[in-house]
């Protein structure tokens, strides 16, 4: 009996020192593992067997969402010449990886991990619109959580493609998207979708640089599904960033340089329309104006596919025609920039007032061979015009027009009859005998001598009544010409207002719009 027992006792006890053993044996490598940092733990637990190569999701049939989220930091360049819109913005993404969750409890709580961004899988996402790569920081790792929700954030300078329409220039609003879809994924497999709320992002400007010519309005969404060559579709998510220029610039440097031009020409009708200054100030002007426009030519934006209101103006093309003259072949065939039309309209106005003022001096030019003024002029313009114009009755010449043919005739018969009464044998004899003195000349010298002198004073005469006469011709044109230029700078004048009251109010309306 006494042997049995410790038998006993021995198979009893074996069963539990074997269980010890391995329960040792199986605690040995977690205690290992506890000793490790937990980051290092998760990182391992993660990317151990992880693929980036794989879509993650455990169903193949659904698809993988991506959020985005854009907000505009600054507008760095327009350039109307190429199309082309530089920006710089602040992209997000959010996806969910389900290959990349974990238990926070069995690593220390670790809820958000940063992992490298070349280890995981990442959506095909760009810009449709992309046509140049820009100067943007690498970020290398992205945010994720337990539940597996992806954060991707990266600052990108985008260089896109934008139909600008400067024709408003410089109250112009430009209106450019951003397309965000995968290049290869269907919507089976990528989906694309707003983070935040429509208005959220509308009118998000808080990292907006907001000090540069141009001001951000707004940044509008829009979802849409297409196809391609196929009953595929896709997904894809619009950004229209719309943008308005500061004009404050512009219209000092360019618009008002022009109007104050223009208002120096429109004071120039008030010197004399008989003076030949007025046509050398009229084309210094337009010199001057010219030279304005060369310039200020590099300030304006360029574009082949339209004109703008105000755009560029270049006149060296011209300029280089001018002194090549007469064109040849090649230098016709110089294909001009186009001008704007604010410009070319104030250009010709210009030429139109040196083109009037020309026509008014031609009019009251002084010349010896001028010709009277027809009698149908003078009722047309001193009479009715001047009334028109709230001028006056204008005085006129009373003598008629062939007035010195008959005064010339008048006075040689007249002169005639004198030498005839004055040369006689009997009065010249009384004459000579009434009078004491030395003995007269004999009678045919002092009548030869008479005659000669009086048609002396007939000729002096005659060129004094003629030169009368030429410089009342010269006043009825002068009058005719008064009236003539009153009424044509009337014309311009108004023409000017209606100009700049439609520019002013076509800004307004765009400006407010």
């Amino acid at each position: 009996m006494l042997l049995w027992v410790p038998q006993a006792l021995l198979v009893l006890l074996l069963p539990m020192l074997l269980a010890q053993g391995e329960a040792r044996q199986r605690g040995g490598p977690q205690a290992s593992n506890t000793s490790r940092p937990a980051l290092l733990r998760l990182s391992d637990h993660l990317l151990a067997h992880y693929r980036k190569g794989v879509r993650p999701v455990l169903d193949w049939r659904k698809p993988t969402t991506i959020s985005i989220d854009v907000i505009i930091y600054a507008i760095l360049s327009v350039d109307e010449k190429n199309q082309v819109l530089t920006t710089y913005i602040w992209y997000r993404q959010f996806w969910t990886d389900e290959f990349l969750q974990w238990n926070p409890e069995d690593f220390d709580n670790i809820t958000k991990l940063s992992i490298p961004t070349d280890s995981i899988w990442v959506p095909d996402i760009l810009i449709n619109e992309f046509v140049d790569v820009g100067k943007s920081p690498s970020i290398p790792y992205v945010y994720v959580q337990h539940q597996g929700k992806v954060q991707n954030y990266k600052p990108l300078q985008v260089v896109t493609a934008c139909s600008l329409d400067i024709y408003n220039f410089p109250f112009d609003v430009q209106n450019c998207s951003l397309t965000f879809t995968s290049w290869l994924h269907t919507i089976h497999d990528i989906n694309v979708s707003l983070w935040r709320l429509p208005e959220e992002v509308k009118s998000d400007k808080s990292v907006f640089m907001n000090q540069g010519e141009w001001e951000l309005l707004g940044v509008l969404t829009q979802f849409r599904e297409f196809s391609i060559e196929s009953s595929d579709c896709y997904a894809e998510m619009k950004f229209y960033v719309v943008i308005r220029r500061r004009p404050l610039f512009y219209t000092v440097s360019l618009l008002l340089p022009s109007i104050l031009l223009m208002v120096v020409d429109i004071v120039g009708f008030y010197l004399p329309p008989d003076s030949g200054e007025r046509v050398s100030f009229k084309i210094t002007l337009l010199l001057g104006y010219s030279v304005f426009l060369i310039i200020v030519s590099d300030t304006l934006p360029a574009t082949a596919i339209g004109t703008p209101l105000i755009g560029k103006a270049s006149l060296r093309e011209e300029i280089s025609l001018v002194r090549t003259w007469p064109p040849s072949c090649s230098s016709v065939s110089v294909c001009l920039p186009c001008t704007g039309v604010y410009f070319v309209v104030c250009m010709a106005l210009l030429v139109i007032s040196l083109a009037e003022t020309i026509f008014i001096v031609r009019l009251t030019h002084k010349q010896d061979l001028q010709q009277p003024v027809p009698a149908w002029l003078r009722r047309l313009v001193l009479e009715r015009m001047a009334r028109l114009l709230c001028l006056g009755e204008q005085p006129t010449s009373q003598r008629p027009i062939g007035t010195f043919q008959a005064t010339k005739t008048e006075d040689f018969s007249a002169m005639g009859n004198h030498c005839s009464h004055v040369g006689g044998p009997e009065d010249l004899e009384k004459t000579l005998k009434g009078t004491d003195g030395p003995p007269p000349p004999p009678r045919r010298e002092a009548s030869l001598a008479v005659r000669g002198l009086l048609q002396e004073l007939s000729s002096i005469r005659h060129i004094l009544e003629k030169r009368d006469d030429i410089r009342e011709v010269a006043r009825d044109w002068l009058r005719v010409g008064s009236v003539l230029d009153r009424l044509l700078f009337r014309i311009y004048l108004l023409a000017v207002l209606a100009y700049s009251i439609t520019l002013v109010t076509l800004w307004s309306i765009w400006h407010y719009s």
